[in-house]
């Protein structure tokens, strides 16, 4: 038995949500929340996923006390934005019409998103004309200069003053609708954002300011160049190394919005830590990222999901590997890594260093079960795979040829029946039918291996994936345990391979494997965790940082977190090996002892709890700026959540007797009962007759 057989128990969670008053009390006390973000109904990196799902917990606390400022991008509008003007007797009305006046064009609506919050796009082009005299402002006041050939950068200053200008201007407006002196709140998001906080500071208006980096932009560019991030981040020449990359002005507007910020967050500890040795400020509140928790929620379903997603995922296996069908996909799991394609920053090497040496382990202890690990990043392809197109068609022609053939059967054993007697077999499987079986059983039978990856790649003998994966020599030969596919493109319903999206393939899988180098927060274990999945990650992403201070022993809760900061890189490779073998071990039972227990943890990753932070990083702000406000202390947060280790339970009354069984023999899992009323509550059935028997 493994040592991570023994760390199945029960918990209790904990939930004790404030009272969230659409923005009555902000209304009273005449508090606004403006959130600036390039990226506000602009899908392009992952702080579109950060503000997108917050909003919902944003709107049921601030109300219409909130709203987004963003660049219009006419293609992502279409499909995002209703737009529509704001009621006449609300400053933001007057705010917009006066900056219209100035020849700018501006757009108001809604975000067609859960909580439909206000939303006011600036179109940058109508403020081009601007652009040297802001830039000639932007250098005078602080000495920060804007290369002409950087476009990127003369987006962001324009986008900055007209934000600056439009927030200067609601300000004085506010002043007429209400008898209380409006208390603003800006937040911006990333240096792209930045310039208008700065453009506030030094024009002295009466605005909080909040500054948060979701990863620093010096940071990103060292670790894209391999080099020993976090050993040596005291020790870098920072403006040598931004002058060498060609970023220093850039890198320069970011330091700057973080110093003049009131309130400077990071999203996570670890980037805290960063931004403390390459901005040289130490982050005031760290705001982690969360999700909306309700779009995933499946209640008690989510295990019926699994097993649904896992048997679309089997199709596909089926036909990827027709002709080498010899192993059990009963007893198969789904390992999977997906994301940006950076294959150093996102573990992918450690992934398929840990992949190979968990191969060796499983062949050398003889276990019958088999592995399969995708790898998803989208790379230049030219098109699917031949073969693999030509697996899919194989398995469905089978399919299709036996679905004919039984209702057939079906047809024929009826009407014999009929007749008063039992048919032979003869007449259940006639001869034609026999052949048109032969025919398809012999079309599915090949000589060369299954393929590694499902497209061919554009400069394939240079891909990192696909180097490393022969360095390992894993070819999906017969004798190997471990089968490897690469998918080179992200996952959607059209699909002609899968057919399905990701969030429908992450709860059809097992384990998702996160290994990261560089990973600032880490929303594909979040996913995982609030669909239930078990996933890998590591003490330097922010996600694994998040996990480690909230939960006593994350592994029993699903949770595995690889070190990679305090020992070296083959120690991380043979701690993450471990851990994949200690997961392959684990029982059918266990597993969804483990996922029910993952799924808890959905709570901790609730915008509703870590909303309370961006509170906090605005109540901080507010005192800065108005210490004359008096604001009732956010309190809770997920500092308030902690999952304690408790005792194990027995599952019998004999003390003597181990808190889990000995591994199942071979073929008793499909007969595996449960021992407890409290292992009944872990799997959330009401009885142990079967009632898990679809959720391997």
């Amino acid at each position: 038995m493994s040592r991570v057989s023994k760390r199945f128990y029960r918990v209790d969670s904990i939930r004790n949500l404030e009272l969230l008053d659409r923005g009555e009390t902000a209304a009273q006390e005449n508090r606004w929340v403006f959130e600036v973000s390039h990226e506000a109904a602009n899908k392009v990196g992952g702080i579109y996923q950060v503000i997108r799902s917050k909003c919902s917990a944003s709107v049921e606390e601030l109300g219409e006390q909130y709203v987004l400022l963003g660049p219009y991008k006419e293609t992502s509008v279409r499909t995002e934005v209703e737009l529509g003007e704001f009621p006449d007797d609300s400053p933001l009305t007057a705010a917009v019409n006066e900056i219209r006046s100035l020849g700018w064009r501006v757009h108001t609506g809604r975000w067609l998103v859960d909580g439909n919050p206000q939303i006011i796009l600036f179109d940058i082009g109508s403020a081009s004309d601007k652009l040297f005299t802001y830039k000639t402002e932007f250098y005078d006041t602080c000495k920060i200069g804007i290369p002409h050939h950087d476009i990127e950068c003369n987006d962001a200053v324009l986008f900055g003053f007209m934000v600056a200008k439009f927030i200067e201007v609601f300000q004085s407006q506010a002043l007429d609708f209400n008898d209380c002196k409006p208390r603003i709140a800006a937040h911006f998001h990333e240096w792209l954002a930045g310039v208008g906080l700065i453009m506030l500071r030094v024009r002295n208006v009466d605005v909080a300011t909040i500054f948060t980096t979701h990863a620093t932009l010096l940071g990103r560019f060292l670790c894209a160049g391999a080099v020993d991030f976090y050993n040596n981040l005291d020790k870098f020449n920072i403006d040598e190394e931004a002058g060498k990359r060609g970023i220093y002005h850039r890198y320069c507007m970011e330091r700057c919005a973080v110093h003049l910020s009131h309130t400077f967050t990071t999203v996570s500890e670890i980037t805290g830590v960063e931004a403390e040795n390459l901005l040289k400020r130490k982050p005031d509140v760290i705001t982690p990222n969360g999700l909306n928790v309700k779009k995933f929620s499946a209640l008690h379903e989510f295990q019926n999901l699994h097993a649904l997603s896992k048997e679309k995922i089997n199709d596909f296996i089926r036909g990827h590997f027709y002709g080498h069908m010899d192993f059990d996909l009963d007893k198969t799991l789904y390992f999977f890594i997906a994301g940006r394609y950076e294959f150093g920053n996102k573990g992918a090497d450690l992934y398929i260093e840990a992949l190979a040496r968990l191969n060796h382990y499983m062949k050398a202890s003889g276990t019958d079960k088999t592995v399969i690990a995708f790898m998803i990043f989208p790379a230049k392809t030219n098109n699917f795979n031949i073969e693999s197109l030509r697996g899919q068609a194989i398995t469905k022609s089978l399919r299709d040829t036996i679905h004919d053939i039984q209702a057939k059967i079906g047809k024929r054993m009826y009407d014999i029946c009929l007749t008063g007697r039992l048919p032979d077999s003869s007449e259940l499987l006639l001869k034609e039918e026999t052949v048109r079986l032969k025919r398809c059983i012999y079309a599915a039978q090949r000589k060369s291996l299954p393929p590694i990856t499902t497209h061919n790649v554009q400069d394939d003998n240079t891909d990192p994936v696909l180097n490393a994966l022969r360095r390992c020599h894993l070819f999906n030969d017969p004798h190997d345990r471990v089968k490897v596919i690469f998918h080179p493109e992200f996952l959607s319903a059209t699909n002609p391979l899968f057919g399905m999206d990701y969030e429908e393939f992450v709860r059809g899988c097992h384990l998702g494997v996160f290994p990261s180098y560089y990973e600032p927060w880490g929303y594909t274990p979040a996913e995982c965790t609030v669909m239930g999945i078990p996933s890998v990650t590591t003490n330097l992403s922010g996600f694994g940082c998040f996990m480690a201070e909230h939960i006593a022993d994350p592994m029993s809760y699903g949770i595995y977190i690889v070190d990679r900061r305090y020992i070296g890189l083959e120690e991380s490779v043979r701690q993450l090996a471990q851990f994949l073998y200690e997961f392959v071990q684990l029982n059918r039972r266990q597993r969804i002892i483990q996922r029910n227990r993952t799924e808890r943890l959905s709570e901790l990753l609730d915008w509703r709890i870590l909303g309370t932070y961006y509170c906090q990083a605005r109540q901080h702000a507010f005192r800065e700026v108005y210490p004359d406000l008096e604001l009732s202390e956010a309190s809770g947060g997920a500092g308030r959540l902690s999952y304690p280790r408790p005792l194990s339970e027995p599952p019998s009354p004999s003390s003597s007797r181990a808190t889990t069984p000995a591994p199942s023999e071979h073929g008793s899992d499909e007969e595996d009962s449960v021992d407890s009323e409290a292992e009944l509550e872990e799997l959330g059935v009401q009885s142990a007759n079967g009632s898990v028997a679809s959720s391997r």
